[in-house]
């Protein structure tokens, strides 16, 4: 029993060191703060292997693109003949190929025309994870994917490709999901009219259908089922034919979703008044409208092995370090679960510490914020049916900044920006602090004021640090209240609740009315804490500082200080400092508490070691020298 409660304690100290513990960036692979020259020379470029296996795809789509009449099963490294349309009509008319003993159309050698295989050949024969050209094949693999008839909003389409003789094929779509506008218009009705543009069709038939006949913006050819049926659960339309031995999927995505709208939790008066919403393709739009640069790159890759979501990551090209990009792409593609419902989750798996209380990932609603981030040399992270959009990395500062700072004169910015500071402090150290002074320094209260306080406390029955905790949990629960309850509702419950609750308590003589004081100001100081993680941190330490107030008085105090110190001075983001430019003091902390003027952002950021460092010219405002100029 004592051996077990050693080991239990040793590993109880380990979990401390740890929480405690600096990690270097020797010791982890990921962003480093600064590269050597040979680094940055030796370093490969973000995007060039992609591209090169980018257009190997592209070009073995095209080169499956064409459709094929026979299969390939015995000589599959060889390249096969497409099947043309005059080719598969004269087959057709003729019925020259014979069937094998069983009734069945064995593989022929390569450079031999014969009709699609039969639907006994290919179920025995086929790869069940590539396209058949057997339609009813096709259509029963997909009946077996999406276990039909079960999944009542799973649609087969059937119909005929008006050719002579006819060509049969179906369309499958999700409801709710895809147009059916869409489907009517640019994928049915040119397919059975095909007839009715007198043209005749010398070539392949999949890549004229895809090329002059669907008038979709996004017509992709597949063969594999698995991106075949990615595009389904994304709204898309596959398209199956007859004698084809890849599916055409078309984009008809059309399900409801919510319109730009106002920001709900971070509003200004001075600036843009639209939010991002829950479609991906709007949210990086939104962005393009602030950035209209080819430079702006959007990387698009799946998370989740069952839910498959779609997550893009956008950057600045030529600006943002290679060595972040490389890390966050590392970090997401490295997650292994079924499904990441919201970017709360996703934040949850990409910060550096998650058992720090600090946010380490900022998550913001304002398309001019993730522009503005991204001029600076940071990376955005947008998830589908999502409206929050992840910025990474960040520091402290950054969750106590605003939008607005930037778009009000410097004066302005810097007065609140001092204001935010001051509540910064306010919201966890108040209620702390004042149950130290009242219960081991009573000498620094004032005569007057320590006798008003004695006389209010005189008949509560509680002693201070309980009335503390009645009070702060009185407030957290209207807090809550306020928030779950919809509507007009919540900020009534707010108000009326915190009024008669405070007045009841003072006059049931539950506690006193200095202490209904100091828990207002303390929760007016964290509401104005624009970051809602960060004011959320802010909560829960303010109860750590109230047992530390109680127990040991300002020395408490001062000691959670240097732990909540020493925590945020040890934190990293994406290996940026979390203190940065404070601690370390880079050359760009000046725009920390005091916003500098516009026209003095000559610089980015240095702790983000950006490729591009410079942000404006050494003359912003080049009026000036013109008119200094014209004085001379």
């Amino acid at each position: 029993m004592v051996k077990l409660i050693a080991v239990m304690r040793m590993n109880i100290w380990q979990n401390i060191r740890k929480i405690f513990q600096f990690e270097s960036d020797d010791e982890r692979e990921g962003f480093v703060l600064k590269e050597t020259p040979r680094e940055k020379k030796e370093a490969p470029q973000v995007g060039g292997q992609s591209g090169s296996e980018g257009d190997k795809k592209n070009s073995s789509a095209t080169e499956g693109s064409l459709c094929s009449r026979q299969e390939g099963t015995e000589n599959r490294g060889k390249r096969k003949k497409p099947v043309k349309v005059s080719r598969l009509q004269e087959n057709r008319s003729s019925g020259k190929e014979a069937a094998d003993e069983d009734g069945q159309n064995p593989p022929e050698k390569e450079g031999h025309w014969k009709k699609p295989l039969s639907l006994s050949w290919a179920q025995k024969h086929h790869n069940p994870d590539q396209v058949s050209s057997n339609l009813d094949y096709n259509k029963e693999r997909i009946e077996e994917i999406y276990h039909l008839p079960l999944n009542k909003d799973f649609i087969i389409r059937e119909f005929t490709v008006a050719l002579e003789p006819p060509v049969k094929a179906f369309a499958v779509f999700m409801e709710g999901l895809s147009d059916k506008n869409l489907i009517d218009n640019q994928v049915l009705q040119p397919m059975m009219l095909f007839s009715n543009f007198h043209e005749q069709v010398d070539g392949f038939l999949l890549e004229h259908i895809q090329n002059r006949v669907l008038t979709g913006n996004q017509v992709t050819p597949h063969k594999e089922y698995e991106q075949i049926i990615g595009g389904i659960n994304y709204g898309s339309t596959a398209v199956f034919i007859e004698g084809c031995d890849q599916a055409l999927v078309v984009e008809t995505k059309g399900w409801e979703h919510r319109a730009v709208d106002r920001p709900a939790n971070e509003t200004v008066i001075r600036g843009p008044q639209e939010a991002f919403g829950e479609t991906l393709r709007t949210n990086t739009g939104l962005v393009r409208k602030y950035i209209r640069s080819s430079k702006l790159t959007t990387e698009m890759m799946k998370l989740g092995d069952v839910a498959q979501s779609d997550v893009a990551i956008m950057y600045l090209r030529g600006v943002a370090n290679e060595s972040l990009i490389r890390e966050v792409k590392r970090r997401i593609q490295s997650i292994k679960i079924d499904a990441v419902i919201d970017s709360g989750i996703l934040e949850q798996l990409i910060e550096d510490q998650p058992w720090n209380i600090a946010p380490q990932v900022m998550a913001t609603e304002r398309p001019d914020r993730v522009a503005f981030m991204l001029m600076r040399g940071k990376v955005a992270i947008f998830m589908d049916s999502n409206p929050y959009v992840l910025i990474v990395p960040v520091t402290m500062f950054d969750h106590l900044h605003t939008q607005e700072d930037y778009y009000l004169r410097p004066f302005y910015g810097s007065f609140l920006r001092l204001v935010r500071t001051l509540a910064f402090y306010v919201s966890f150290l108040t209620p702390g602090v004042y149950l130290a002074t009242v219960l081991f320094h009573k000498e620094m209260i004032p005569t007057e004021l320590l006798l008003a306080i004695s006389g209010a406390r005189e008949r509560v029955p509680f002693p201070s640090v309980i009335e503390v905790i009645i009070m702060e949990g009185s407030f957290e629960l209207i807090r809550e209240a306020g928030v779950r309850v919809p509507g007009v509702m919540g900020a009534t419950i707010g108000i009326v609740g915190a009024l008669i609750l405070g007045q009841a308590a003072v006059q049931a003589n539950i506690v006193s009315p200095i202490l209904v004081i100091v828990v207002a100001v303390t929760g007016l100081a964290s509401f104005a804490i624009p970051s809602y993680s960060l004011q959320f941190s802010l909560r829960i330490i303010r109860f750590g500082y109230i047992v530390l107030g109680t127990m040991m008085g300002f020395v408490g105090i001062v000691f959670g200080l240097f732990v909540q110190m020493h925590m945020m001075a040890s934190l990293k983001s994406f290996g940026v400092p979390y203190l940065a430019p404070m601690a370390p003091t880079t050359k760009s902390g000046g725009d920390v508490v005091v916003r500098i003027p516009a026209f003095s952002w000559e610089r980015r950021p240095d702790y983000l070691n950006t490729k591009d460092d410079r942000l404006q010219g050494n003359i912003a405002r080049g009026w000036i020298r013109k008119s200094t100029r014209k004085k001379k």
